[in-house]
């Protein structure tokens, strides 16, 4: 496998969450590091930079943002990226990445993760601004599939195939979102395993672990669940194909005690070890 285009992996990591501020702090714990929400920490001072200050002694972090709205055909925000890059800078993160999708128009943000058609037009347009995007930071970024409940008629792809052209063509590098996989295939009918199939395996420099919530016919990713069977035999299937790939459990809503994480964490560890073994 080429691994030439990857980051060093960090291993088993934690969204950090402020009910885990202290527990993180007083003594180690199971985790090999952390994944900020850039946007909590894109403020002049108060608690929040208190403790990533304290915490990033201790963790290495990659940082993940809500807002970059790559999708959007709105001009990028460049008083966004500027504070990005000052907290890049900051952090100095292993990594950085964001979603593939917009999530507003107009000027008007609307907090939501929202898909794109997936055309030739679509990828000729994104790819470009993720080029432009990776140059006004002075690194690589990487996009993170996201989980949808309707499809676009003129789409004239596959998520999977867009996702991976798009890698390519803008030389970026990508979170899959094992979770968001399984919550798209059953909501769209599609083989999670011919997703998986599809993925340029050197540009997978993370995984996203979570769990999600049914809505009548739908699954909904809510993340304020453990991680279901399926998702779990879904990242074994990832582990086999993409080998050594830092991963991460995330949890944003009916938030448990860390221990209850720090043990989804171990299996996350035993399902990888187990392919690794296999592989051998």
């Amino acid at each position: 496998m080429n691994t030439r285009l990857r980051y060093p992996a960090l291993g088993f990591g934690l969204g950090l969450r402020v009910p885990h501020y202290e527990d993180l702090l007083r003594e180690p714990q199971r985790v090999d590091w952390l994944e900020i929400i850039s946007e909590n920490f894109m403020v002049p001072g108060g608690r929040p930079l208190h403790y990533l200050t304290r915490l990033r002694e201790r963790y290495p972090m990659v940082m993940h943002g809500v807002s970059l709205s790559i999708g959007s055909v709105d001009e990028l925000d460049r008083d966004y990226l500027r504070q990005l890059r000052a907290l890049i800078d900051r952090v100095q993160p292993a990594w950085v990445s964001d979603h593939l999708c917009f999530t507003g128009a107009g000027g008007h943000n609307l907090h939501d993760l929202l898909p794109l058609p997936y055309t030739e037009e679509a990828l000729r347009h994104v790819a470009a601004r993720v080029q432009q995007v990776q140059d006004l930071l002075g690194r690589r970024i990487l996009l993170e599939n996201v989980s949808s409940y309707v499809n676009f008629r003129s789409s004239e792809m596959s998520e999977w195939e867009f996702l991976a052209e798009l890698a390519q063509r803008a030389d970026c590098l990508l979170l899959l979102d094992v979770n968001n996989i399984h919550v798209s295939s059953h909501n769209h009918g599609f083989d999670p395993l011919e997703y998986l199939r599809a993925m340029p395996a050197a540009r997978i420099q993370q995984l996203h672990l979570a769990g999600h919530s049914r809505q009548g016919g739908l699954l909904i990713d809510t993340h304020d669940a453990p991680v279901p069977p399926p998702v779990w035999a879904l990242y074994a299937e990832a582990c086999a194909r993409f080998g050594e790939v830092s991963t991460m459990i995330e949890r944003d809503a009916e938030i448990p005690p860390l221990a209850e994480l720090l043990g989804e964490l171990d299996e996350a560890r035993r399902i990888a070890g187990a392919r690794k073994a296999r592989a051998a």
